[in-house]
């Protein structure tokens, strides 16, 4: 039900001749050009706006906290009248927009994921980081968190009593296993101030830029968090838009730009939080269709498939990425993460992904030394990734048969499965793909391609039972 205007807001609201949006804990004025967000005089567990002068500071933290990704979008705080309140003054933009809008109009496409990827990553690498003298992030206070959401829906939901024990059992069963990532992760600077209500419904393109908006501030406890169950929350919120080839791509950019694949020892345990999180939410305001939708998001996520390893095989320019960028696209349950050579070969040098080697550094790194490190690391990463259950595809050229039977052990290793990914094309398509690559990781020329001519060793006739042909492109 809506929460009826006081007299000094009816005034306001006339005096602007604005439309009043009543949510949970707000009300938003809007005009033809700008938003006036007030808090509502409410005390709850979560939050606390039960005075003047708290709901003053909470707009001041509001603009604090979003003018981090959105100064455009946050103006000021601003007196309302002589009433003695505050409100949050924004620019408004075309509801549209909003991601989730998107998403479902089937307008969300891969550049705007990988554009989302680089906008969170840069303001969490920027954001601050919680002291080892703080709660937030403490193995303790995350199983809590955890726990709470099963203790209410327990309550709440009590025909899915069976499930949701299920549920905890594995919750408890996870935070056992990932304690001690958790230890260390906060310790190594991964929990941050972050946004912490990062679902697709707080995004919006704003001159065609991703731009994350209304970030949590009023609970310090849910905004000071691991990065990864940051992340967790908008790969979760694509998987419930049924969009399991833009989470996992999403996923993927955002590894790529951070290089944390730590955060997938313990990102499957947030995104089963984040899934129940979602559920207790629905209860709450008496949605038990999308309560048990989220229910069931949270029962896939615990229940990942066997991982399986595959390794791509072809000359440069072959299309490898293209073909594991769509094999990653294609997994259903975005359960598949990708290591690149090109960009773990420059990560190894310091270097991003973009950048151009020969005109940073003096090292060459497509010497044998460098590509053998560079295999190390993709070897050693893969190992750790399929023990946290994830399935890899590593996109490199494996030309030597002792490349390959590295890798197809370390999957017999893993009890994992193993594939390759096998690209090829005429070898003058070849050298006009190398000579027209632009933006691109991969710095490999035709001299490059040239001497892979003289070193490749084709697939042996029994290398043919592994192979599995370049799937097609997701439509």
């Amino acid at each position: 039900m809506p929460t009826p205007l006081p007299d000094w807001l009816a005034a306001f609201r006339a005096r602007l001749g604005a439309e009043v949006v009543d949510t949970h804990i707000s009300w938003l004025l809007l005009t033809g050009d700008f938003v006036w967000k007030l808090k509502k005089p409410l005390v709850l567990p979560f939050l606390d706006y039960g005075s003047t002068e708290r709901r003053r500071l909470c707009c001041e933290e509001e603009l604090r906290l979003n003018r981090r990704f959105a100064p455009d979008l946050y103006l000021g705080v601003e007196a309302v009248g002589d009433s003695g309140e505050w409100a949050v003054k924004m620019r408004r933009f075309p509801e549209a927009q909003r991601l989730d809008h998107v998403c479902a109009r089937g307008e969300l496409g891969l550049a705007q994921l990988g554009e989302l990827a680089r906008v969170v990553h840069a303001f969490q690498a920027s954001a601050a980081v919680a002291g080892p003298d703080t709660p937030f992030g403490e193995a303790d206070e995350v199983l809590a968190q955890a726990v709470d959401n099963f203790t209410e829906l327990f309550t709440l939901t009590p025909a899915a009593a069976p499930r949701l024990a299920a549920l905890a059992a594995w919750t408890r069963d996870a935070f056992a296993r990932i304690r001690p990532h958790l230890r260390r992760r906060k310790a190594s600077g991964r929990v941050r101030e972050c946004h912490g209500d990062l679902h697709l419904g707080n995004l919006v393109l704003v001159a065609g830029r991703v731009t994350p908006f209304d970030c949590i501030e009023f609970s310090d406890r849910l905004r000071w968090i691991d990065v990864a169950s940051e992340i967790a929350f908008t790969f979760v919120d694509l998987l419930d838009h049924r969009r399991a080839d833009l989470a996992g791509w999403l996923l993927n950019e955002w590894l790529t730009e951070s290089g944390d694949f730590d955060a997938m020892t313990v990102l499957r345990f947030y995104a089963v939080y984040r899934a129940m999180v979602r559920a207790k939410v629905a209860a709450l305001g008496g949605e038990p269709d999308r309560a048990e939708d989220y229910l069931r998001l949270a029962e896939s996520l615990a229940a990942p498939p066997v991982p399986r390893l595959t390794i791509t095989f072809g000359l440069s320019g072959s299309g490898k990425t293209t073909a594991s960028g769509a094999l990653l696209r294609a997994d259903p349950r975005a359960a598949t993460l990708r290591l690149r050579s090109d960009v773990e070969r420059k990560r190894l040098f310091g270097l991003s992904a973009l950048a151009d080697s020969r005109a940073t550094t003096d090292a060459n790194l497509y010497t044998a030394d460098a590509n053998r490190r560079t295999y190390a690391q993709l070897a050693d990463t893969a190992a750790a990734l399929l023990t946290a259950g994830w399935s890899v595809i590593v996109d490199a050229a494996f030309l030597k048969r002792s490349e390959r039977d590295a890798f197809r052990a370390l999957a017999t290793q893993q009890g994992a499965g193993f594939a390759i990914l096998a690209c090829s094309a005429p070898a003058d398509e070849l050298r006009q793909r190398l000579q027209a690559r632009q933006g691109d990781a991969s710095e490999a020329t035709v001299d490059v391609l040239d001497k892979q001519f003289g070193w490749v060793e084709e697939l042996g006739a029994d290398e043919i039972r592994w192979v599995v042909p370049p799937p097609a492109p997701p439509g």
